[in-house]
């Protein structure tokens, strides 16, 4: 596994998917910051018609939706459905990822913990993502929502140094001596 971030502002997402597993993909997305996100529901509840909002195009994406289309999430779908989406998603030149599905998977997603810019992640790889909850829950509880703020001012901080001419590695240092002096990590 190769981990990264990606700015899905820059990306086609589509999610295809049914049920709460959709509900929950759909959170995360939007958590994630996807502008671009079109979603695919053939039996849209009422919540989550409105949570799609004027995203929900029909019930499955056209091959030209998917040609288009950075990355595909499925969610909540049946075994043949999954596979022959994937299949064609991957076939139309985009990284799919299948809800509790690794073989069908480009890539996963890991559990996630987000303090505004500051973003935690954990994976294990699909091995066990009950582990992955829970150690989330365990790294929400060490780095509350003060943190969201805690990185604005360090971000501050670090571009007042850039603008004084502070070379990389000092600004490490800053950066270290400044949570040290704080007590942020204490």
């Amino acid at each position: 596994m190769f981990p990264i971030l990606l700015d899905l502002g820059s990306l086609k997402v589509i999610l295809v998917g049914e049920g709460e597993a959709a509900g929950k993909r759909l959170a995360v997305l939007d958590d994630a910051g996807a502008p671009g996100l079109e979603v695919y529901s053939s039996a849209p509840s009422e919540a989550f018609s409105a949570q799609a909002g004027k995203r929900l195009k029909g019930a499955r994406p056209s091959e030209e939706a998917l040609k288009s289309a950075d990355i595909v999430f499925l969610a909540g779908l049946g075994d043949q459905e999954s596979v022959a989406l994937a299949g064609q998603a991957r076939a139309a030149g985009a990284l799919v990822n299948t809800e509790d599905m690794k073989p069908l998977c480009d890539f996963h997603v890991p559990s996630v913990v987000r303090r505004g810019d500051l973003v935690f992640t954990v994976s294990t790889g699909g091995k066990s993502p009950g582990l992955a909850r829970r150690l989330r829950r365990y790294l929400e509880g060490l780095f509350g929502p003060e943190w969201a703020g805690r990185l604005d001012e360090l971000g501050r901080q670090r571009r007042t140094w850039r603008s004084e001419g502070h070379e990389l590695a000092e600004i490490g240092q800053k950066t270290d001596a400044y949570i040290e002096e704080k007590g942020w990590l204490s």
